[in-house]
C-alpha cells in the first residue's frame, strides 16, 4: 500500500504536489504571478488618468502606480521601470497642475508615489515631492476646524476622521516615509492613528461596519484597513509599543475574514451576505493581507496560505482579456440602505480593482 501511495504522488502532476507543499508558489500557467502582474503593469502604462474631481490624479490611480513600480522592482523589469518613470514625468512639468494639494486625506496619500520612486530609483528629486505629503498630514493648516484641531492638539493628523479608508491613505504615506527616511516619527504618528482607529472602530468580530451609522460590512471599505494594517506592520519596527494592539487586530479581523471567504474563493460586496455578489477589489485587498501576513509569519501558513491561493486563483479568471479586472465595486458613499450596496454598479478596469491585483502579484514574488 506504501508503494502505490508513492507511485500515485509521482504520477501526480508536479505543480499539484508542489501546490501542497508551498500554496503560494508555484501557479499553473496563466496564474503565475509574474504573467498576471506584468498584463496588469503594462496595461496601466497606457491608462489615463483617473483624476479626483477632474483636477487631481486620484487615490485609485496612485495605488495602481504604485502597484506596478513595486511588480517592477520586484522582478527586475528596468523596461516597465522606465515606462512608469515617463509618465510620472509630465507631472514635474507639463502636468504640474494635477498634483493633489495636501488638505484632504484623500489628496495627501499621492505622496507615497514619488517616495515609492525615491525608494526604487534614490532619485532624490522624488523625495522632495513626496515627503510635504507625509508632514502636512501632521501640520494643522489655518483654515482647519476645531475638530481638526482637536485631534492634532491630541498628536492625532488633523485629517483625522474615523473612516477606515483612512487607514491605508495615510499608513502608506507614513510608511513610505519612514522607509526612506528612517525618521521613526513617521512610522510611530501612523501606528498610534492606527490603534486609535481600531479602539474605537473595529467590531467584535473584528470587521468593520461602513460607517457607525452604516451597520453594513462593505468589502472595499474593511479592504483598506486590512491593507493598511499590514502595510504598517511590514515596517513597524517590533519594539513599538503600539505593535501588540496592531497585531492583535489584524489576527482577528484576519479569522473572521478565512470564515467569510466564500466557496469560489473571493468575497461579497457585503462580506457576510451569502446572497450578494463576489466583488473583486475588496477581495484583492484581503488576499494582499493574506499573503503579507503569511510571508511574514503573523499568520498560521497551514491555514492562510491555503485561502490565499483559492483567493488569488478565483481572482485571476476576473480579469478580461483587454487586461481590466472586472466586477469592481465603483466608488461608494454611506448609505444606511442594504439594498444600496446590491445595487452599486460594476467597472470593468476600475484601478479600485487594478492595484490590490498588483499588490497581490508583487506580495507572491517578494522573497
Amino acid at each position: 500500500m506504501y508503494k502505490n501511495l508513492v507511485l500515485l504522488l509521482c504520477l501526480l502532476p508536479f505543480q499539484f504536489v508542489s501546490a501542497r507543499t508551498n500554496p503560494l508558489a508555484d501557479f499553473p500557467e496563466g496564474y503565475t504571478p509574474e504573467e498576471v502582474g506584468r498584463r496588469l503593469a503594462y496595461h496601466f502604462v497606457d491608462g489615463k488618468h483617473m483624476l479626483h474631481g477632474g483636477k487631481w490624479i486620484s487615490y485609485p490611480e496612485t495605488f495602481a502606480w504604485n502597484g506596478a513600480l513595486k511588480f517592477a522592482a520586484v522582478t527586475g523589469d528596468e523596461k516597465l521601470l522606465r515606462l512608469l518613470q515617463n509618465k510620472f514625468e509630465p507631472l514635474f512639468t507639463t502636468e504640474k497642475a494635477l498634483l493633489p494639494v495636501m488638505n484632504h486625506v484623500d489628496l495627501n496619500m499621492f505622496g507615497s508615489l514619488p517616495l515609492e520612486l525615491y525608494r526604487v530609483t534614490k532619485e532624490k528629486r522624488y523625495l522632495e515631492l513626496g515627503i510635504p505629503y507625509a508632514d502636512t498630514q501632521w501640520i494643522v493648516p489655518e483654515t482647519a476646524g476645531e475638530s481638526a484641531k482637536a485631534w492634532a492638539d491630541k498628536g492625532y493628523s488633523w485629517q483625522t476622521r474615523l473612516w477606515i479608508d483612512d487607514m491605508y491613505m495615510i499608513t502608506i504615506v507614513q510608511t513610505r516615509a519612514y522607509q526612506v527616511t528612517g525618521n521613526r516619527e513617521y512610522i510611530d504618528r501612523a501606528a498610534k492613528e492606527m490603534v486609535l482607529y481600531l479602539d474605537e472602530l473595529q467590531r467584535p468580530n473584528g470587521l468593520f461596519y461602513h460607517a457607525p451609522d452604516v451597520p453594513f460590512y462593505w468589502g472595499r471599505d474593511n479592504g483598506w484597513m486590512a491593507a493598511g494594517m499590514a502595510e504598517l506592520l511590514r515596517s513597524l519596527p517590533a519594539g513599538s509599543s503600539y505593535r501588540p494592539r496592531i497585531l492583535q487586530g489584524f489576527r482577528t479581523m484576519m479569522e473572521s475574514l478565512k470564515n467569510y471567504q466564500t466557496s469560489g474563493g473571493l468575497w461579497n460586496q457585503l462580506i457576510d451576505k451569502q446572497g450578494c455578489w463576489p466583488e473583486t477589489s475588496g477581495s484583492a485587498m484581503f488576499t494582499f493581507a493574506f499573503i503579507t501576513g503569511v510571508r511574514n509569519g503573523w499568520l498560521d501558513a497551514g491555514e492562510y496560505a491555503p485561502a490565499a491561493r483559492k483567493a488569488w486563483m478565483a481572482m485571476v479568471r476576473y480579469i478580461n482579456e483587454q487586461d481590466n479586472v472586472t466586477e469592481v465595486c465603483v466608488g461608494t458613499n454611506k448609505k444606511n440602505d442594504e439594498q444600496y450596496y446590491y445595487d452599486r454598479p460594476r467597472h470593468a478596469g476600475d484601478y479600485h480593482g487594478q492595484a490590490p491585483y498588483l499588490w497581490c502579484a508583487a506580495a507572491l514574488l517578494e522573497k
